[in-house]
């Protein structure tokens, strides 16, 4: 394609290649830009200059620059949420934009420590999470490590069933 688009866009200039000419056996006359033995090159008054049929002034050539702005957003659980579960789990999701590329990772942050390792998908279970406030967010980060986005802190609230008596 690429090749192709060269040969329609490039000018054909007779005037900067010799062009010579001859009878073969058969008595018919040859013309080249290699001379044979008995050829005359032949004088090109004007250069035969012809231009591509295609108007190329309206493509686009520049190349693009891919934005590597992203956003991270917590999507559940919502923010204030109270999760009731006496097992202390929470599911946590998550949305990345514009679209996540090979080679990020996700990092889960609770509580202002990292949960676990960074993976390459944002969907995180918790597991045996204490009764209380909690606070979640997660941390989009690069092949080296680095955080190149995080998302808006959620808070929420595990409520577990107490076993204990009142007396």
């Amino acid at each position: 394609m690429i090749a192709l688009l060269s040969v329609l866009c490039a000018e054909v200039s007779a005037g900067s290649t010799k062009i010579y000419v001859w009878r073969n056996a058969d008595g018919v006359l040859v013309y080249s830009d290699s001379p044979k033995p008995g050829a005359e090159e032949v004088n090109v008054n004007s250069p035969n200059i012809s231009s591509s049929s295609v108007d190329t002034s309206i493509l686009d050539i520049t190349p693009k620059v891919i934005e590597n702005t992203y956003q991270v957003e917590i999507t559940q659980p919502e923010n204030n949420a109270t999760i009731r579960d006496n097992t202390g789990s929470v599911y946590v999701s998550g949305r990345i934009k514009p679209i996540f590329k090979r080679g990020l990772t996700i990092a889960l942050i609770l509580d202002g420590k990292p949960y676990l390792k960074p993976q390459t998908h944002s969907m995180f279970v918790l597991r045996n999470i204490d009764r209380g406030e909690h606070q979640i967010k997660m941390d989009l980060l690069d092949e080296k490590g680095k955080v190149i986005a995080s998302s808006t802190p959620i808070t929420f609230y595990m409520h577990r069933a107490s076993v204990n008596k009142a007396n």
